[in-house]
Formats: C-alpha cells, sequence, structure tokens
C-alpha cells in the first residue's frame, strides 16, 4: 500500500543535452527559467527551496512540457521539509546562492 505525502521542499537536478543545436539551447533556458521561478538557485543546474504541493505539481507539468524525455534528465528529490536532512559542504563555498536575494 502507497503513502500519499505532503512534500514541502525539494531539491532539483537537471542534464539538459543541448547538443550543439538551438532547440536544445532553447530547452536549456526554458528549463532553468522554469526552475528559477519555484526554487532558490543553488548551483549550475541545482535548486532548491520550500514549495507547496499544488506547486509542486505544475512545476513537474511545466517541466515535462518542455524537456526532451529521450535526451534529458530531471530529478526531482522531494522532502516533507527542510529539517529533515542535513547538508555538508566540501571545498570552497565561496558563495551562498541563497542569500543572494535577500
Amino acid at each position: 500500500m502507497s503513502r500519499n505525502y505532503n512534500y514541502n521542499y525539494a531539491f532539483v537536478f537537471y542534464d539538459i543535452a543541448d547538443i550543439e543545436s538551438d532547440a536544445g539551447k532553447y530547452r536549456v533556458s526554458k528549463v532553468f527559467k522554469i526552475c528559477k521561478k519555484y526554487f532558490k538557485h543553488h548551483q549550475k543546474s541545482v535548486f532548491r527551496g520550500n514549495i507547496t504541493p499544488a506547486n509542486l505539481i505544475r512545476f513537474r507539468d511545466e517541466i515535462e512540457k518542455n524537456i526532451d524525455e529521450k535526451l534529458d534528465f530531471v530529478s526531482i528529490v522531494k522532502l516533507q521539509n527542510k529539517s529533515v536532512f542535513h547538508e555538508e559542504i566540501l571545498g570552497s563555498n565561496k558563495m551562498d546562492s541563497e542569500s543572494l536575494f535577500l
């Protein structure tokens, strides 16, 4: 029996094939803008942040409409809240992306 959870925090990782074509470059730009609309930019193609369950559904729908499922990869790691994980940063953390816009 599967349980439905209300996820309120997520990480998004993507790898969009730009294969040196205008269509690929357009998809990269479009996916970036969609992610930026819903989440905070964390690093390169990584986003994270709070999100309502309804917005998570909207986000997923927008992403699915703008990727090529045979070429592109998008991973959404859903959590119930931002307190259920621990982030360990190794190496240089020169820019705290969550504080860029505060």
